[in-house]
């Protein structure tokens, strides 16, 4: 079930960038990150006291772990992503976020100790190396013609923030479940991205009833369902073999553009999904090293 809830995330989170993109020309970046996760909050609030009966007290770590989680995974990626998308197009952004697997698997090594060994490591190789051929159609070298651009830096961002969002979710839930993880970092974040919002000029009654719908998206199924169900994966398998899944995303972006708005599937798609899922296999089925 716990590699189920991954997959299905990296669907969702696939869909993201689609809302994310259709947001772009409507939403403020600060505004669209402060809705979502308002949303958000909201359900996480009402879930976690149905599953838990309530939100846990933090101690003082508990807090400055939250107060961090909040910060890059909610305040920081989603600013940036939102940022990004008003430039880049789903699919590039999407190969861009596939560098976050690399990120994840080498600060897990590092302050972790889970050990890279040479087949995991290959299983990372092949899954990004399978991203971009799938956003590449076939191309991997067409996508760096254009350079680096401010939203690509922007995306790059967002790369940074959720690796660090990942790694700081093992040790916070060595405290707490990862229900109460996910909340309160909402909760924190939301928080944070007030001042931006208002400064943006948020003014929920001039969006249109699309943008909402995206919104609720990316609140609830981008957010509640997504972000809850990862830091499953991460407490039951590892920050590393959950974060390879990450490279399922630019995938299922590609599938949903296919069957949302009738873009093609190429060969470059199929063999780009097939080496996506032999990294995550392999990856997935390496031996765990020994801590150094």
């Amino acid at each position: 079930m716990v590699y189920l809830k991954l997959v299905l995330t990296m669907v969702l989170w696939g869909g993201t960038f689609v809302a994310g993109r259709q947001l772009a020309g409507q939403v403020g970046p600060a505004a669209a990150a402060f809705l979502r996760f308002a949303i958000a909050t909201a359900c996480l609030l009402a879930l976690i006291r149905l599953k838990e009966g309530a939100l846990p007290r933090l101690d003082r770590r508990g807090v400055l772990g939250v107060l961090l989680l909040g910060a890059t995974g909610v305040f920081a990626y989603n600013v940036l992503f939102f940022t990004g998308l008003a430039t880049v197009g789903a699919g590039r952004a999407a190969v861009i976020i596939a560098g976050n697997p690399i990120l994840i698997a080498l600060g897990a090594a590092l302050f972790f100790g889970e050990g890279l060994t040479r087949r995991k490591a290959a299983g990372i190789s092949l899954s990004v190396a399978g991203a971009v051929t799938v956003i590449g159609r076939g191309d991997p070298l067409s996508l760096l013609s254009s350079g680096v651009t401010p939203g690509d830096a922007a995306i790059l961002g967002c790369v940074a923030s959720w690796s660090a969002y990942s790694l700081l979710g093992k040790a916070v839930m060595g405290r707490i479940s990862p229900l109460a993880a996910v909340t309160w970092s909402s909760l924190a974040g939301t928080l944070m991205l007030v001042p931006a919002a208002l400064a943006e000029g948020l003014t929920p009654g001039a969006y249109p009833l699309g943008a909402w719908a995206g919104l609720a998206y990316l609140g609830v199924c981008g957010t509640v369902l997504g972000f809850t169900w990862f830091y499953e994966g991460i407490r039951a398998v590892g920050a590393s073999r959950a974060g390879v899944f990450i490279n399922l995303v630019p995938v299922s972006a590609v599938i949903l553009a296919y069957v949302l708005l009738g873009e093609p599937v190429d060969m470059s798609l199929l063999a780009g999904g097939l080496l996506v899922l032999t990294g995550v296999w392999l990856t997935n089925t390496a031996r765990r090293p020994a801590a150094a």
